[in-house]
């Protein structure tokens, strides 16, 4: 049983981002500027707790992917069953449109999420991002887009995660990547 403490393991981070230092992010995350803050996924809503406690409004911009899911298919609502329909085979195309295309996607609003924080300079963190699962959209697709890669303010995404040995498993079920993440655990 992992002991870690929620409120201990937000401090860190934000002692990290705060810091003076944030060059250590961007060499530790290989040149990315994203910080995983994982958690057990069975204590991610202590970690949503510390999170909303601990983060102040003024400096922390707290997206709760959940919200911007519901947004998504309100937005969709005429499309989505017709869309279900043509893409059986590739579901993962309605929540992320393929490189090239143009659409209304979850990326899409997730992204334009992160750049309404950055734009009014507060440091964006990543809420309920269980609802990725399935969608065909990895950390790896956030994380290293341009917005977030040039930002002044890094990304903060809590992450529900375990460990099995040296790998990180996203919801304890799909191999995660760690590439361009500082990770902290």
């Amino acid at each position: 049983m992992n002991l870690v403490n929620p409120e201990n393991m937000v401090l860190t981070t934000i002692r990290l981002v705060e810091s003076d230092e944030k060059s250590h992010i961007r060499l530790s995350a290989n040149g990315g500027n994203s910080i995983l803050l994982v958690c057990e996924p069975d204590r991610e809503i202590d970690y949503i707790r510390a999170i909303r406690k601990l983060m102040p409004e003024d400096k922390y911009q707290i997206i709760d992917l959940s919200d911007l899911l519901c947004q998504f298919v309100e937005q969709n609502k005429s499309n989505l069953e017709e869309m279900f329909n043509l893409l059986q085979g590739s579901l993962h195309q309605i929540f992320k449109t393929p490189a090239g295309e143009e659409g209304s996607d979850y990326l899409g609003l997730i992204l334009q999420a992160v750049d309404s924080s950055l734009k009014a300079d507060k440091i964006p963190v990543l809420i309920n991002t269980g609802t990725l699962y399935g969608s065909g959209i990895g950390s790896i697709h956030i994380v290293e887009n341009d917005l977030v890669m040039r930002a002044k303010s890094p990304l903060i995404i809590l992450y529900p995660a375990t460990w099995v040995q040296d790998m990180l498993m996203f919801l304890g079920k799909r191999p995660a990547s760690k590439y361009r993440c500082m990770v902290l655990k």
